[in-house]
């Protein structure tokens, strides 16, 4: 005999050829005095032979049951659950209900069907009505005539170009993309210094166009942007054309299809597109820092809408950048650099590496001004059709930083006095000094664009570097 608290849960649906089946199975365990609560999704009139079946089409149970598949029988003592299996199969039904006999006539086994819970979009749905998910954002209400976009460009969220409208439910299912708290504050966004939750930067990355498996490379770039040396406030404030972009190394990339190949720098990837976008949005939306505000750049540049791509590893010779800041090839991570517009650099006829190292340094020293020296970094984007001309002769990627590095050092004379006519260059006293163009270390080397073009890109930066502005920063992607 079962024991006086066993007793069993059974959820199904009418619309499932399986429960169908098994409907004499159920008044057989009625007949055997099995304390069975029935719950049906779809019909609370089925099946007809049970005195009082649960109404489940909110599917309230069924979530909360976990239930993915019907039928599923669940075994329960008390209020605890012992066991459940799913479908019919007619050994593992003897087993839960301690019978020797069951379903005679029918065969032995039939899978069951997709519970209603787990469809497509219910899951999320469900949590938001019935789970501990609870947002602490104020609600907008908005007419029932009123275009929800319109609305956003009308409240100011918008950095010029449409956003999706973040409802309960999207932001629920971005959510869904990082295992951090909603509640766990990310630090204080710049220039109001406000405080930012994972869930608002969820609502961002929502308005941005974000899936929510980018999640965690947008929060792990926002905590970069957060980071002192990185100095978000000074890069918004200032009247150069500067801001931040986003170079994402490791597996995640690939995982969440990030472009590194062809047109890696410029439109058609959604990940690269809407991460970069996410960041700016959460500066704008959570920090206040909107153009004509704080934001004072006197031109800025198109990578202030969106700037951000992947590193190609997969097809380098080098070590990544990532491996350069200290990570292992295995770990996800996000460099942050105050960044200026794309320069192109052209050199369809270098086949040597100190030729084409001479070309990449004679570009560089325009970055930002001729006469300049010692006041900005610098990232260079290096096709795969340059990087083969270092490869064939065994160059390391130190060998190539080295020699731009020796190529761009240049004598304070020669800066001051090196065109006439130019006010603009470097003050007296460093006339008798040897001045790299780059800070020590400033020089950075990224592997990424599409196989054909012997074209590669320089990206300045921020005139103000280091102590007195902004240094890149690496940080590690965690779910």
């Amino acid at each position: 005999m079962p024991e006086p608290d066993k007793h069993y849960i059974l959820v199904l649906k009418q619309d499932c050829p399986t429960c169908a089946l098994i409907e004499p199975v159920i008044a057989e365990l009625e007949a055997a005095g099995r304390t069975l609560q029935v719950w049906c999704q779809d019909d609370p009139d089925f099946p007809t032979c049970v005195e009082s079946v649960g109404d489940d089409r909110s599917l309230e149970q069924s979530w909360r049951l976990n239930i993915e598949t019907v039928p599923t029988v669940i075994r329960m003592r008390g209020a605890t659950e012992v066991e459940r299996t799913v479908g019919w199969d007619r050994s593992e039904w003897l087993r839960i209900f301690e019978l020797e006999q069951l379903g005679n006539g029918l065969p032995d086994f039939r899978p069951g069907c997709g519970s209603k819970s787990v469809e497509p979009g219910m899951v999320e749905k469900l949590a938001l009505r019935f789970g501990d998910i609870t947002l602490s954002a104020r609600r907008i209400e908005i007419a029932e005539l009123e275009d929800p976009m319109e609305t956003c460009f009308e409240r100011g969220w918008s950095d010029g170009l449409p956003l999706v409208p973040p409802t309960e439910l999207r932001v629920v299912r971005m959510l869904a993309g990082t295992n951090r708290a909603p509640d766990e504050v990310l630090g204080l966004v710049p220039p109001d210094l406000q405080a930012c939750s994972v869930e608002k930067a969820a609502i961002n990355a929502v308005m941005a166009g974000c899936k929510p498996e980018y999640l965690p490379v947008v929060l792990a770039a926002l905590e970069a942007a957060l980071v002192d040396e990185f100095c978000m406030h000074g890069l918004l404030a200032t009247t150069w054309f500067s801001g931040p972009m986003i170079v994402v190394n490791g597996p995640i990339a690939n995982a969440i299809g990030m472009n590194s190949g062809g047109n890696a720098l410029g439109q058609g990837n959604r990940a690269n597109a809407t991460i970069g976008r996410a960041l700016q949005l959460i500066i704008r939306n959570v920090g206040g820092g909107k153009p004509g505000g704080v934001d004072r750049a006197t031109l800025g540049n198109p990578g202030k809408y969106t700037f951000c791509f992947a590193e190609d590893e997969e097809n380098s010779c080098w070590e990544s950048l990532a491996e350069e800041k200290g990570f292992a090839a295995d770990n996800s991570t996000v460099t942050l650099f105050a960044a200026d517009g794309v320069q192109g650099m052209a050199d369809q006829k270098s086949r040597e590496p100190d030729s084409l190292c001479r070309s990449f340094a004679a570009s560089l020293l325009t970055v930002g001004h001729r006469k300049f020296a010692m006041l900005g970094d610098a990232f260079v984007i290096i096709s795969p059709e340059h990087q083969r001309v270092f490869s064939d002769a065994h160059w390391s990627k130190q060998q190539v930083k080295d020699r731009i590095s020796e190529l761009t050092l240049r004598s304070g004379a020669e800066l001051i006095n090196e065109v006439d006519g130019i006010a603009e260059g470097m003050p007296e006293f460093v006339r008798e000094m040897e001045l790299p163009k780059f800070k020590p270390g400033g020089l950075n080397l990224v592997h990424a664009g599409g196989s054909g073009g012997l074209f590669s890109a320089i990206i300045g930066g921020w005139l103000a570097s280091g102590e007195m502005g902004s240094s890149p920063v690496t940080r590690e992607i965690t779910l």
